[in-house]
């Protein structure tokens, strides 16, 4: 059974290029592409970055309970398909999921054994400061995100570990140090060990 990674944190965090980078360092770590409804940025590509869907699309697939969790966030609806998630999970890989703070309360309710990560930027300033630069926000709408970016900081107690973004590349020598280190857990590799040196029960 692979392990479950799930990085979560508030807009302008930097979360999705860190899972990027994560993704594109462990050879044997798998992304789970979420669903959703809003359309891409620029350079998003379908079933790479997410699978955008209509509205009634995304509909369905919650009418027929396919999502292990979906919440809507600014506006746009996001999902994590059960099945999808379930299948890379039994096959043995690690999986690495980047979703809001929302669906990371909602999976933690049905999956303990995941390991939480939360990603935050060094300061309401900063993080204000990177939403702007993505240009597609009014500026109603940019100082609402940091509002909820407010209220998503007070779940911190929620993660097993946190990572705070000022340098993107020390972000990410945290990341890799927190899936590495969760990889040689005792838990994770007892059952190796015993077939390694042939340790018998009893």
């Amino acid at each position: 059974m692979g392990k479950l990674f799930i990085v979560s944190g508030p807009s302008g965090a930097g979360k999705s290029t860190l899972t990027r980078k994560a993704i594109d360092f462990f050879p044997d770590l798998r992304f789970s592409i979420s669903y959703t409804t809003r359309p891409p940025r620029h350079g998003e590509k379908d079933g790479v970055d997410y699978r955008f869907v209509d509205e009634a699309t995304f509909d369905r697939m919650v009418e027929a309970d396919e999502f292990v969790e979906y919440a809507t966030v600014h506006g746009r609806k996001y999902g994590t398909r059960e099945k999808d998630l379930k299948e890379l999970l039994s096959s043995g890989v690690d999986v690495l999921l980047d979703i809001d703070v929302q669906g990371a309360e909602k999976i933690a309710k049905r999956i303990k054994e995941a390991v939480y990560i939360f990603v935050l930027p060094p300061s309401i300033e900063v993080c204000r400061e990177r939403l702007k630069r993505r240009g597609d926000i009014s500026p109603e709408e940019l100082e609402r995100r940091v509002a909820v970016a407010i209220e998503e900081i007070k779940k911190i107690d929620n993660y097993d570990y946190v990572i705070i973004n000022d340098d993107m590349e020390d972000a990410f020598e945290r990341l890799k140090s927190v899936i590495i280190a969760e990889r040689i857990k005792k838990d994770v590799l007892v059952e190796e060990v015993k077939k390694i040196f042939n340790l018998q029960e009893g």
